[in-house]
């Protein structure tokens, strides 16, 4: 019981971060003009992600386990009593909600040194001659 609870948390925690990355995956490709910008941006928001996956998991020991979508995942006959279930199931989430914070913390500085890196490579140059361009 305790392993079918442990898969449908990281289940239920990685479909609501799938859903978070495919919308920042795609407003990066809407700012895929300037590259420096998506990246930035895209860490930004990951970074975002993070802090709330951190929040969460905070306050997974205290929240309510009925109103969570890992108890409406769970059979009927596999829900366990409500004393056990508020630590189990709190105690699994708080984990997967970690694990996951963890992840997009390390996407979140990859994007930002991405951004960083491609900043460096482009120069301030770049700016100067678009600045000049504009004001042709």
């Amino acid at each position: 019981m305790i392993q079918t609870t442990e898969e449908l948390g990281e289940l239920s925690v990685a479909r609501g971060c799938g859903l978070a990355a495919l919308a920042i995956a795609t407003f990066m490709v809407g700012l895929s003009w300037d590259m420096v910008l998506a990246a930035k941006v895209g860490g930004l928001l990951v970074l975002f992600v993070c802090a709330v996956l951190l929040v969460k998991a905070q306050r997974a020991l205290s929240r309510p386990v009925e109103g969570t979508e890992l108890w409406s995942m769970l059979d009927c006959n596999e829900r366990p009593g409500a004393a056990y279930a508020q630590r189990m199931i709190g105690s699994v989430l708080r984990t997967s909600y970690l694990r996951f914070a963890l992840h997009a913390a390390c996407l979140s500085a990859s994007l930002l040194a991405l951004s960083l890196s491609l900043q460096l490579h482009r120069g301030p140059a770049h700016e100067t001659i678009a600045v000049m361009q504009t004001q042709r």
